[in-house]
């Protein structure tokens, strides 16, 4: 099922009224792919842990966990948000909104108080969670559901494409903040980074446009092939079963990766691996989103929903085994194939969104799928830590909860690809 027909334009098409242009399209998408990339700092958290908790000692792992999971929260919210305004705004107006929230929030963290740990815990529950949380999850959405618009015929690549500058933020921006806490202090580190994602995300907000189309009510399905019979309202969405399965399905996949993704360092170095290979985990999620994307295009949801969990189940296969043998090498390969599930995840989302429920509500509709991040992001990590702790430290029982996860995911899937092509509009 492809929402794109024998109208859409093939990639060295020129823009003529309606039709798109494919070279304009791409310098759009490679800017709204950097735009991301700085973007996806926000995935970087575990790089500010240790510092904050060497000027906070009393600070508590699950106090500091709080921070990314508020994060995550204000961040689907902040989502939701802009997918209201993107009706009445242009996306670039939303991508400077999202700039100066990311400025207040890090510049503010910079002035936390060592002197006032309880005070300096809610002020960065405040402005890191809140502020930078809600600015990432505005310009995320703002950019994703414009850019988007570019390639009705390539959905998953384009998707896929720019989930990878997400994706990649922590790895890529994390080395240079890396860098800069070693050499000018944390507290200069968020004033510098203040500066840069502000300036970064006004001067390329100018790219985040959408194409120029004319829709009337009687002819909108023949000159915007984006746009079909079947778009659905949010709470059309809503009702439907094949939404709530896909969003359980989505829930399952990121909470199993996140069983393991802010703790690959640490499991590495458990199983004598050395700590980059964290890094390594980021690549896979980031390369996970252009591949999952590709496949996406090329052989539909259903069957790219079964790769991903099957990666996921062979995933949590070799993670089991390398811990039973103490082998680094099953570990490195259970790894890395998790990043590649949890970075097709989001992929599959938008590709789920626009082939399910159209593409009229797609900025509104894609951040109400993106809620699942918020269950997932309290699954994630706090079953991971419940079962380090019951299991003296021992990671066998979190990739048992890895193949659980899979096993899930397999089976919604086989439930939706069971149902229509194109969800009925109620359950």
């Amino acid at each position: 099922m492809n929402d794109a027909t024998s109208s859409t334009p093939v990639s060295g098409e020129s823009q003529t009224g309606n039709r798109i242009s494919g070279n304009e399209r791409y310098i759009y998408l490679a800017a709204g792919t950097v735009l991301l990339l700085f973007l996806g700092l926000i995935y970087a958290w575990s790089i500010f842990r240790a510092p904050l908790n060497d000027i906070f000692p009393t600070w508590t792992a699950s106090q500091l966990s709080m921070t990314f999971t508020i994060s995550m929260i204000f961040f689907c919210l902040g989502g939701f948000i802009s997918g209201k305004l993107v009706a009445v705004v242009k996306s670039r107006v939303i991508v400077m909104i999202a700039a100066v929230l990311l400025f207040v929030g890090f510049f503010t963290v910079s002035r936390l108080d060592a002197a006032q740990p309880q005070q300096s815990l809610t002020r960065l529950y405040i402005f890191y969670g809140l502020f930078c949380g809600c600015g990432v999850g505005m310009g995320y959405n703002a950019i994703i559901s414009t850019i988007t618009k570019w390639f009705p015929d390539r959905t998953g690549f384009a998707s896929g494409f720019l989930m990878m500058g997400f994706g990649f933020g922590g790895l890529l921006l994390g080395s240079v903040v890396n860098m800069l806490i070693a050499s000018k202090g944390l507290f200069d580190t968020f004033v510098v980074l203040a500066i840069m994602i502000a300036v970064v995300l006004i001067a390329g907000s100018f790219f985040i446009k959408a194409p120029e189309t004319k829709i009337s009510s009687k002819s909108e399905f023949i000159q915007n092939p984006g746009v079909t019979a079947n778009d659905y309202s949010p709470m059309q969405m809503i009702k439907t079963s094949s939404f709530w399965t896909f969003f359980i399905w989505a829930i399952s996949i990121s909470s199993a990766g996140l069983l393991v993704i802010n703790s690959a360092a640490t499991i590495a170095m458990t199983f004598g691996a050395p700590a980059v290979l964290g890094l390594m985990v980021s690549v896979c999620n980031g390369g996970g989103r252009v591949l999952v994307g590709a496949i996406f295009d090329r052989i539909g949801y259903g069957k790219t929903m079964i790769f991903d969990g099957c990666v996921l189940t062979v995933s949590g296969i070799a993670l089991l085994i390398g811990a039973i043998l103490n082998n680094v090498v099953f570990v490195f390969i259970g790894l890395l194939l998790v990043g590649v599930s949890y970075g097709g995840a989001p992929t599959i989302t938008a590709g789920i969104v626009n082939k399910f429920f159209g593409r009229r509500n797609y900025a509104v509709n894609f951040s109400i799928m993106n809620f699942m991040l918020i269950p997932a992001a309290m699954i994630g990590p706090l079953v991971s830590s419940s079962l380090q702790e019951r299991s003296g430290g021992a990671y066998n029982t979190t990739f048992m909860m890895i193949i659980g996860f899979a096993v899930v995911s397999l089976i919604l899937t086989l439930l939706l690809n069971k149902g229509a092509r194109r969800p009925s509009k109620s359950i």
